[in-house]
């Protein structure tokens, strides 16, 4: 939930800077390899809700780093042309401290695609704490 920041990015041809903030992120009881989001995106002066899930697909354990991957939909409320579904890849990287037992040093990269519900729009995105 990157401790109540908004995730920052850019949409379409790296000009435009995106926002993506998660408010509520829930581990999925029947698999605890998918997390349910819901929170907001913001693209200029367009504020739209999401709601969508995360997956992970395969999980790096190593000696100083460990790296988890997955991936991401993301669907905003359709509020029309400028509202539709973000999907992608994910990459979290991070350190675990095994004297406190927390995480430390960690990092979050979105990479992946925007479109639109009505298909007249598409873009790529990236967005990372």
């Amino acid at each position: 939930m990157n401790k109540s920041q908004p995730y920052t990015g850019v949409i379409g041809n790296g000009k435009q800077e995106i926002k993506v903030k998660v408010n509520i992120s829930e581990q999925n009881k029947k698999n605890d390899q998918e997390y349910f989001l819901s929170g907001y995106s913001v693209v200029e002066n367009t504020n739209s809700k999401f709601e969508g899930k995360l997956k992970i697909n395969q999980y790096r354990d190593g000696k100083k780093r460990s790296t988890v991957f997955g991936e991401y939909e993301l669907a905003e409320e359709p509020k029309g042309q400028h509202s539709g579904i973000f999907t992608g890849k994910f990459i979290y990287t991070f350190m675990w401290n095994k004297k406190t037992q927390e995480i430390e040093n960690q990092f979050i990269e979105f990479i992946g695609n925007w479109k639109s519900y009505d298909g007249t729009l598409t873009y790529k995105t990236n967005w990372k704490n």
